[in-house]
């Protein structure tokens, strides 16, 4: 498998993190001055979620922090990714309020985590807008852009002494496509083949500006590094030899990795295969210019280059089939006229969507590499899913893991991609969306019906949940 011993190793200064996002654990939803967010409008409404489930407590890490820390530290992980609650910093989304229960509750985490010599990951935004914003206008509103950037700069200034690896948005496809093309994720808005480019539009316009903002104002005296977690499945044609399968699939991978990472990490404009599909799809249905918005001569420089490193998100691949869509059908799903379908052979990993395929990490780690400049990468999702109840011994996950990291580590020492780390999706069992807590990916499992939500790490044959421990996991043949 490898040719050389040092192969078979992990670089020494590997990043080995796990993940979290706020809504999913905090809980806390109206605790001390937090704002609402359009999670918790969303969830409280009938029919939304599975069984009415909420994340009002949800792991409830507003008051259980220790708990966290105490799963992290026995995994001896050197990184942890967590997200900070806009409307729990900032509870009508701008300065004109600071919450300061708010503020001490990250600074808190922060500082505990850095006394245990674990270096924090932060993401300001993961799926929770302020629901005063949303009000507003939410993402399909221009003035979102400068909002997002005066809280980036608050964040910042308030916590960058600390911190040094930010992350802005976190899968702005799954926001602008769930949020605003299905009604599947918050805010529920169904408006079909239009805001979802819109909101995409305005989002990497709100990466922008915070990085811009960041480069500027802090970067001299902070040395952090900031960028955005995109996210893809893997794809490859159904029939290879069909022409019509192999331009679908490059439309698929269009559609969601290089949708943002071409104006950030390439030439700074959509790309060019989807500008073309959409633009020819609008004319064929009257409209008098493409449903997606032109990214001017001027944005391309603002949005070009706004990345200091490469954050990917990836759970699954699909092969992907031509399918006509009618003309006058206006949807992102038309338009991509790509199906992404489960090949048979793959197994699937508790949910339907998720089938288990870690060699697609491997050609989406090369692909990223060959795309777009080989830049440094940080996996910063990955993830088994289990349905509730899970196993304690969960050997599935164990053998998911192991099977991952062996792929990872053929990225680097075959293909020469620069992976700098990888971060399990997610530390605990949590609110999965509108899944509720009806599927678990933790590497610790959460006792939802004991007062006290106790964690237990899950193991196999008294293994650690990622299927090695860090040591270990720095040494695979």
């Amino acid at each position: 498998m490898f040719q050389h011993d040092r192969d078979r190793h992990f670089p020494e200064d590997f990043v080995w993190g796990a993940a979290s996002a706020a809504y999913q654990i905090e809980g806390g939803w109206n605790a001390d001055g937090k704002g609402p967010s359009i999670w918790d409008t969303f969830c409280h409404e009938k029919g939304r979620v599975f069984e009415d489930q909420t994340g009002d407590v949800a792991c409830n890490s507003y008051e259980l922090w220790e708990e966290d820390l105490r799963c992290i530290t026995q995994l001896g992980l050197t990184h942890y990714r967590l997200s900070f609650c806009w409307s729990r910093l900032l509870p009508d989304g701008t300065t004109r309020h600071v919450n300061q229960k708010g503020v001490d509750y990250y600074n808190r985490i922060i500082n505990d985590l850095l006394a245990n010599s674990v270096t924090p990951m932060v993401t300001l935004y993961h799926f929770d807008l302020p629901q005063a914003l949303q009000d507003r206008g939410g993402w399909e509103s221009e003035e979102i852009a400068g909002f997002f950037d005066e809280y980036a700069r608050f964040c910042f200034r308030t916590f960058g002494d600390r911190v040094k690896l930010w992350v802005t948005l976190n899968e702005p496809c799954v926001c602008a496509e769930l949020g605003y093309e299905e009604a599947y994720h918050a805010p529920g808005v169904q408006k079909p083949g239009t805001s979802v480019y819109l909101v995409g539009h305005n989002m990497l316009k709100a990466h922008s500006r915070a990085w811009h903002s960041y480069n500027r104002l802090f970067r001299s005296e902070q040395q952090g590094l900031v960028s955005l977690a995109l996210n893809s499945d893997w794809a490859e044609p159904c029939n290879p030899s069909n022409p019509e399968d192999v331009a679908a699939t490059q439309r698929y991978i269009a559609f969601s990795l290089d949708w943002f990472a071409s104006p950030v990490f390439g030439d700074g404009d959509y790309p060019a295969v989807m500008k073309a599909q959409i633009a020819a799809r609008s004319r064929a249905q009257g409209c008098p210019s493409s449903r997606l918005p032109e990214i001017t001569p001027q944005m391309k420089e603002e949005v070009k280059g706004t990345a200091d490193f490469f954050a990917i998100n990836y759970y699954t691949s699909r092969r992907v089939r031509f399918t006509k869509s009618a003309a006058q059908t206006v949807s992102f799903s038309s338009d991509k006229e790509a199906e992404g379908i489960v090949d048979p052979s793959w197994p699937i990993a508790g949910v339907s969507w998720m089938a288990v395929v870690p060699w697609g990490l491997r050609k989406l780690l090369k692909y990223i590499k060959d795309s777009y400049g080989d830049p440094r990468i940080y996996i910063t999702e990955n993830g088994f899913s289990a349905v509730d109840p899970a196993p304690l011994e969960d050997t599935q996950r164990c053998a998911f893991a192991r099977d991952t990291l062996l792929e990872v580590l053929r990225a680097i020492r075959q293909d020469g991609v620069d992976v700098r780390g990888y971060f399990v999706w997610s530390l605990l069992d949590n609110f999965e969306w509108v899944q509720g807590y009806s599927v678990r990916f933790g590497l610790f499992h959460v006792d939802f019906t004991h007062p006290r939500l106790s964690r237990t790490m899950y193991r196999a044959q008294n293994r650690l949940p990622m299927g090695c421990t860090r040591q270990e996991a720095s040494s695979l043949s």
